[in-house]
């Protein structure tokens, strides 16, 4: 199991890079997280939801998501509140009390995933989440330590270096641990070191002597790298942001409770697109294309919308030519009406939304969970993606679709093709799709761009630092020296 010092401490980019090296040598093996805390989710092969981390480690093991590999799903839908997935399906939401008591019947999900993923694979490398040493969550624990000490689990810690402190991150958080769970923790990682080695080996000694156990690793800082957000939006530009003036710019306001917006990979890392994430209240920069994305709020983030003007500056943008499209909630904003008869996002009542296009969405218990492979309605392109959504929208008008799927034709175009709404996450992932969209967008001469290939290369990037700064031999002795490879 890896855990870490503090959130976004590595542990995610650990995990991947294990999976890829142990599979890369033909071991069988799967990613699992008891707990996440994300709204970045996928429907996994056997219909249901989990976090799109876990999805990302799955493909560093050749394998496809299974709501085994992350049986606890937790998506905030206030700052109080959660929905609450398990085995992939929401059973309803929780405060965080409520959810605090309910975890010892959580604990049973997990342990049932677990021992299904061990009986099926050689090895499990499991993630943990947040820090261990999070003192006021520590009773009931189902994602770190708590989860460590039920299965016997072995644990690796890792934190990051540019933060600063990291010496004190991990001294600390052992500290803080009791006796069994710091006999658990069988070595350290460093996470991205950027400096001269010489410099740090004092301190690595120091380290070693002061709690008896090993460094396993000191990993380089990566530039460039691409590994998808478990949750928290990305603060830094992409590495290709472009320098050509022929690009196209895109804005995506940044909601408080956005979700999927690993939609949006794709465009970022494009040769020839300038994405940007706007904070709400934040001056918004001239553009070619707005994208609402999807809310696990729809309600409360439109009407923080509308508080910092953003409504009136997309019907301005509209005036003077510029597109927009709205993703899964974003595309529930355009309509007239939101309904939340149950109460399933906040408080149950009815918003008036943006009156773009003549449709109504009332919200429902049963979500809509299924992947999908269909064709875009531009241009006939091939476009994979999937569905998570409560919503049920009836639409009062006759609009074009966005796209044809198995099921029936998905989404709304208005009359004079500048706007456009769908219910599909993954939009931009299938190239000539992607093209499709960019050129309906404004961009010419576009360059072909395969953003599945920008993925494999940093997962392959992720496990070739695991050969280069790791005590292999020593992860094969953690990994069980009765099954290590040769």
């Amino acid at each position: 199991m890896i855990q870490g010092t503090t959130s976004d401490a590595g542990k995610s980019m650990l995990v991947t890079a294990l999976c890829r090296w142990l599979s890369r040598q033909g071991v069988r093996v799967a990613p699992f997280k008891p707990q996440n805390m994300a709204l970045n989710s996928v429907v996994t092969e056997d219909g249901g939801e989990m976090g799109r981390a876990q999805a990302v480690q799955a493909l560093a093991c050749g394998l496809k998501p299974h709501t085994d590999m992350n049986p606890v799903l937790l998506k905030p839908n206030t700052d109080v509140g959660v929905q609450v997935i398990i085995h992939g399906h929401a059973i309803g939401n929780m405060d965080a009390c409520h959810y605090h008591d309910y975890k010892t019947i959580a604990l049973k999900a997990v342990l049932e995933s677990h021992a299904r993923l061990v009986a099926n694979y050689e090895r499990v490398i499991v993630e943990g989440a947040g820090s261990p040493a999070e003192i006021n969550l520590r009773a009931n624990d189902i994602a770190n330590m708590g989860f460590a000490e039920a299965v016997d689990c072995p644990v690796i810690l890792i934190a990051d270096i540019d933060r600063g402190g990291v010496f004190a991150h991990l001294v600390g958080t052992l500290a803080l641990l009791s006796d069994s769970e710091q006999a658990r923790i069988k070595g350290f990682v460093i996470n991205r070191f950027r400096g001269d080695m010489a410099l740090l080996q004092s301190g690595l000694d120091w380290l070693e002597a002061y709690t008896g156990k090993p460094v396993l690793g000191v990993l380089p800082y990566l530039h460039g790298l691409h590994l998808e957000a478990e949750d928290a939006v990305p603060h830094t530009p992409a590495s290709t942001t472009p320098t050509d003036t022929r690009c196209i710019n895109i804005i995506v306001p940044v909601l408080p409770r956005i979700s999927n917006h690993t939609d949006f990979d794709p465009l970022r890392f494009h040769p020839q697109v300038n994405l940007q994430f706007i904070q709400l209240g934040d001056a918004i920069p001239a553009a070619d294309l707005i994208i609402l994305p999807g809310s696990k709020s729809v309600r409360a983030d439109l009407e923080l919308i509308r508080q910092h003007d953003w409504e009136t500056a997309i019907n301005k943008h509209l005036r003077y030519g510029g597109k927009v499209i709205g993703i899964c909630g974003g595309f529930q904003m355009l309509g007239k009406m939101i309904h939340d008869p149950d109460g399933l996002e906040g408080n149950a009542g009815s918003s008036d939304a943006m009156a773009i296009f003549d449709m109504t969405t009332t919200l429902a218990p049963d979500k809509q969970l299924r992947n999908v492979k269909g064709t875009l309605a531009l241009d006939d392109s091939a476009i994979t993606g999937y569905e998570i959504h409560a919503g049920v929208t009836t639409y009062h008008a006759t609009y074009e679709p966005v796209v044809f799927l198995p099921h029936g034709a998905d989404g709304a175009m208005s009359a004079d093709g500048m706007i456009l709404g769908t219910y599909l996450h993954g939009l931009f992932e299938s190239p000539a799709a992607c093209t499709a969209l960019l050129s309906w967008a404004g961009l010419h001469d576009i360059q072909p761009f395969d953003y599945h290939a920008l993925h494999e290369t940093a997962i392959n990037r992720l496990a070739d630092t695991i050969e280069q700064h790791m005590d292999t031999a020593q992860l094969y002795q953690l990994l069980s020296p009765e099954k290590a490879p040769s």
